[in-house]
């Protein structure tokens, strides 16, 4: 199996397309700060769990991946957080976003808590 057969994958990857676009829309002074900021996180938990998957042979480093993509997630829905607080994006937005993200760190919790079903051997 590839890391892009992976549900967790493939959710998250979405979820960082969905909001490259919407910050497409946030004003161009915030383009080196928070479009920058939210972007880079929520790229990155996609990356983390490939890494994770890659590294399956390795269960520290597995789980050290995989903590790390979880903290990306979080930090995203911080960012989200700020963009609706400045106005950036409304409620329905937002909320839409948050649950996608929730999503996600159930599926990396999931991952975390089964590892035997992604390869790892303990």
């Amino acid at each position: 199996m590839k890391f892009q057969d992976l549900l967790t994958y493939q959710k998250s990857f979405s979820l960082a397309m969905k909001i490259f676009e919407i910050t497409k829309l946030f004003p161009k002074e915030e383009m080196y700060s928070l479009t920058d900021q939210i972007r880079r996180s929520s790229r990155s938990v996609p990356a983390n769990i490939a890494e994770a998957y890659r590294k399956r042979v390795y269960p520290k480093s597995f789980y050290s991946k995989l903590t790390d993509s979880d903290a990306e997630n979080s930090e995203t829905q911080v960012w989200l957080e700020f963009a609706l607080k400045c106005n950036y994006i409304n409620e329905s937005t937002y909320n839409e976003l948050l649950n996608d993200s929730n999503e996600v760190g159930k599926l990396i919790n999931y991952m975390i808590l089964n590892p035997q079903k992604f390869g790892v051997t303990i």
